[in-house]
């Protein structure tokens, strides 16, 4: 009697340790093995190492026309917001120009360049960068637009990674949806054993 108790109590025991170690396996074996091996003319790797280019590119994808695009860019560029902010740092380089390396040519300019002709002198000087500053910004955008592909950086960026560095970076994004899998299935496993143990002792 006391062996059949042990036998209903170890069935869902081992069915939960079966449902836990076979999700514990698949998930790591998205990512093992990472080089492929051929076994019987059946190549067998990891579903991450074996699938990156892909991965990469679909990321990449992703990432510009979902994300990140160049228009995204733009609109900040052309947010007034960010227009006022440049201004404003232009305003400031100017005075630090005028102030320490314009003074600094000759001590004639030193001694003229005070008060309100320092200041004629700096308003001057913004509102001519000021004139041509749009035109700058523009060509700065179209320029950006034409060199930086973002699709092609994301891309690049995750083909380089070492089938190490995905696997660390998968699992620090996901740790709790794996751990999540893996009691999911000691649990389903549990339920099935304990099932199980019921239909023994019924029958």
């Amino acid at each position: 009697m006391e062996s059949e108790s042990i036998k209903y109590l170890l069935s869902p025991l081992i069915c939960a340790f079966i449902g836990w170690m076979t999700n514990y396996l698949a998930i790591r074996m998205l990512f093992h093995p990472r080089q492929p091996l051929y076994i019987l003319g059946w190549n067998w790797q990891g579903l991450f190492p074996k699938r990156q280019a892909e991965l990469a590119l679909r990321l990449g994808q992703l990432v510009e026309s979902e994300l990140l695009s160049h228009q995204d860019i733009r609109q900040v560029i052309d947010d007034p917001d960010f227009q006022i902010r440049l201004r404003t740092m232009v305003d400031g380089a100017v005075h630090r120009f005028v102030q320490g390396k314009l003074t600094s040519l000759h001590p004639l300019l030193s001694t003229l360049l005070r008060g309100a002709v320092a200041d004629r002198a700096r308003a001057m000087i913004v509102d001519e960068v000021e004139r041509f500053l749009p035109e700058l910004v523009e060509q700065a955008a179209s320029e950006l637009e034409s060199q930086v592909h973002i699709q092609r950086i994301v891309q690049e960026k995750i083909e380089g990674f070492s089938p190490e560095r995905l696997e660390s970076l998968l699992f620090s994004m996901l740790k709790k949806e794996f751990w999540f899998i893996e009691v999911i299935g000691g649990f389903l496993g549990l339920i099935v054993g304990s099932v199980q143990a019921v239909l023994f002792a019924v029958w």
